[in-house]
């Protein structure tokens, strides 16, 4: 067992912030002497490079908090996206790296900003954090399926796969059309009424999600047609503007 002094040496965070860490319940000592001193086991110096490492990828405390204590968290599944995250960040990291190099070779006149584009980091990031987060939305899509069918929970998708293949037939329209904005209307309202409480922030994120995520574009696409993930984001964008 390690004191919180020891703790805080081996790790390089304070003694304060591990207090802090205590107080919020997201690392709790593994027992607390009569004394009052903190003491960590190996288990728990374990789930502190856990927490360390979400920090270091930029998740806020609550967010992490909301990640751990989900009861299907899976510490190895959970290092595996840090890995993806990290190397989408390494990636990232060099093409800034390359393009400082181009600047300085070419000159300051390179009207080229995609290098500062950190989207697919934030996508996955967002897709973690819906797998593991316990958010709200998940809470009650659970409630609303838990004692339902299995022919009822098919029937509700099928009936978002008949959505996306009427968003197909109006692709070529333009994404703020008021064919497309209903469409989008549409979808929001199915969400609301089948899944969960479809907010503008989960909206948004849906949307990012369904050309971020290879299997929802793929299979989007598939109902609708190539290019039906496109339009649909685009749409939901124009949409929570």
């Amino acid at each position: 067992m390690k004191t919180v002094k020891e703790v805080s040496k081996i790790s390089g965070v304070s003694v304060r912030t591990l207090h802090h860490y205590d107080e919020i319940g997201l690392f709790k000592p593994t027992e607390v002497t009569s004394a009052g001193y903190r003491l960590y086991d190996d288990k728990a110096l374990c789930k502190l490079q856990m927490i360390l490492m979400f920090r270091e990828l930029r998740f806020p405390l609550k967010e992490i908090k909301k990640m751990m204590e989900n009861q299907n968290f899976d510490r190895r599944e959970a290092l595996l996206e840090q890995i993806k995250l990290l190397e989408l960040q390494k990636k990232h990291l060099d093409e800034l790296i390359y393009f400082a190099h181009e600047i300085l070779r070419t000159g300051v006149n390179n009207m080229d900003f995609s290098a500062f584009d950190k989207k697919e980091i934030e996508e996955y990031a967002l897709e973690v954090k819906q797998r593991w987060g316990e958010t709200d939305a998940f809470k009650e899509y659970e409630n609303r399926f838990k004692d339902g069918s299995e022919t009822a929970f098919t029937d509700v998708n099928l009936g978002l796969v008949e959505l996306f293949k009427e968003a197909g037939r109006i692709k070529n329209l333009p994404v703020d059309s008021e064919e497309a904005q209903k469409m989008v209307e549409k979808i929001r309202g199915f969400i609301n009424d089948n899944y969960y409480t479809c907010t503008m922030e989960i909206l948004a994120g849906l949307g990012q999600m369904y050309i971020g995520d290879e299997r929802f574009k793929k299979n989007i696409d598939e109902w609708g047609g190539d290019g039906t993930a496109e339009f649909v984001s685009r749409a939901i964008e124009v949409y929570c503007k």
